[in-house]
């Protein structure tokens, strides 16, 4: 199955380089306010996920997550971690690397949809 969210080879060395100074990590598509909608890279576990969240899959071993309102938004869509030069969001951990992690979107094909459709109905989403 097509995946929901993917990586640049580009933030996938950030990860690997942010992992190997801070462990484990975890991602959340944040939705505005201070840091726009940025995805976000934490430490895993020192965002609390809930039932308001859903994980979209994982980039280069970490989790990534999604708020359900997002979700409902995006779920057409699969989105594309990339890396560009910049600060990253004040909170997200690539912030000192002069890298940020940016999120490209490209709309799922008809056949891609069919078969997420399928898997998201047996899921519950």
């Amino acid at each position: 199955m097509v995946p929901r969210v993917t990586a640049t080879p580009a933030a996938l060395a950030l990860i690997d380089k942010l992992a190997a100074k801070h462990g484990p990590l975890m991602f959340h598509q944040s939705g505005g306010c201070c840091d726009g909608s940025s995805p976000m890279c934490y430490p895993r576990g020192e965002f609390l996920v809930g039932d308001s969240d859903v994980q979209l899959g994982e980039i280069g071993g970490a989790p990534f997550y999604i708020s359900r309102p997002q979700f409902e938004y995006w779920k057409h869509t699969q989105l594309i971690i990339d890396v560009v030069e910049g600060r990253g969001g004040m909170f997200s951990l690539e912030n000192p690397e002069g890298l940020r992690f940016l999120t490209r979107s490209r709309l799922f094909e008809d056949a891609e949809w069919a078969e997420i459709a399928e898997e998201d109905a047996r899921r519950g989403r």
